[in-house]
């Protein structure tokens, strides 16, 4: 991959001429999920070896935060029961788009001036109810495939992506090559960018919107070019960008159909992956069965 800082133009391009649009035909709706075939899904368990399971979902953001304005609510409730028993209940409560909650986009979540995934309109397909199509429902029996695990620090010899160097398309190739993996289509990419480290250095913040350290968009045509299914990411978009467009990565969703996975814990990955020498495994996402949802809150997991 050429090592170069785009212009607008070939931003733009990137949005528009590789869009995959029409290509699943009536099963659209499910974008680049439909990557993983069967044949996907086997290969992906026999990368099991040893059985050790990895969460890549932070705890459930209750506390107020520059990252986390809306903070998500859970509350006990317990009451006794005849004969000496009792019962102990909870409520969850979580808008969980943003930058606090690990949760999974589904290809309803956002656009640009072109419209939605597979060219639909925004007027048509969003309501107050729910969605009408790319909704999180379309991958309600669960995903599970090939993860490969970009380690940028471990590259960088640096603990954190920073601000004045955001995460190229390049680099990314470079790291595949470094870890000896070659991606495949369908694969699901985790690309870990230090962000518990930046926290513990910068006050416990990782960065709030629009200023943050991340992904640029360069990745786009990586993310592209290898037919990836999923990018899950802990730094998410460099913001602000400077092409004046309102998504860069971000806009993977809505012009190749690939999900999201926003807010992922790969810090714990990454050391697990060093240790077991290999950065392949296989990843199994389940979202929550919501009838026109945008996404879900989400633990992905790791099992090698």
């Amino acid at each position: 991959m050429e090592r170069h800082l785009p212009t607008k133009a070939e931003v733009d391009s990137y949005l528009r001429d590789r869009r995959n649009w029409g290509r699943w035909g009536d099963k659209g709706g499910a974008g680049a999920i439909n990557l993983i075939t069967p044949e996907k899904r086997l290969a992906a368990a026999r990368l099991v070896r040893n059985g050790r399971m990895v969460s890549l979902s932070r705890p459930f953001p209750v506390t107020p935060s520059v990252e986390n304005p809306r903070p998500a609510h859970h509350y006990m409730f317990s009451e006794a029961r005849s004969h000496g028993g009792g019962v102990a209940m909870d409520y969850y409560g979580v808008f969980y788009h943003g930058t606090a909650t690990t949760h999974i986009d589904a290809l309803c979540h956002v656009w640009n001036q072109d419209g939605m995934w597979d060219g639909k309109s925004p007027d048509a397909v969003i309501a107050y109810t729910g969605a009408k199509y790319g909704t999180i429902d379309q991958w309600s029996d669960g995903i599970l495939t090939r993860g490969v695990l970009l380690d940028v620090p471990k590259h960088r010899r640096a603990p954190y992506v920073t601000m004045d160097a955001p995460v190229h398309g390049w680099e990314l190739e470079e790291i595949a090559k470094e870890e000896g993996v070659k991606l495949e289509p369908g694969d699901a990419v985790l690309v870990y960018s230090g962000r518990e480290a930046y926290a513990r250095e910068h006050g416990g913040v990782w960065g709030g919107l629009p200023e943050r350290p991340g992904l640029h968009a360069t990745c786009l045509p990586f993310l592209r070019n290898n037919d990836v299914s999923i990018l899950v990411w802990d730094m998410m978009d460099a913001g602000p960008n400077e092409y004046q467009v309102p998504w860069t990565v971000h806009g993977a969703i809505f012009a190749y159909g690939v999900a999201l996975v926003d807010n992922a814990l790969l810090e714990p990955l990454a050391q697990a992956c060093a240790q077991e020498r290999r950065y392949e495994f296989m990843l199994t996402l389940n979202p929550l069965r919501v009838i026109g949802g945008t996404g879900s809150p989400i633990n992905p997991v790791a099992v090698f």
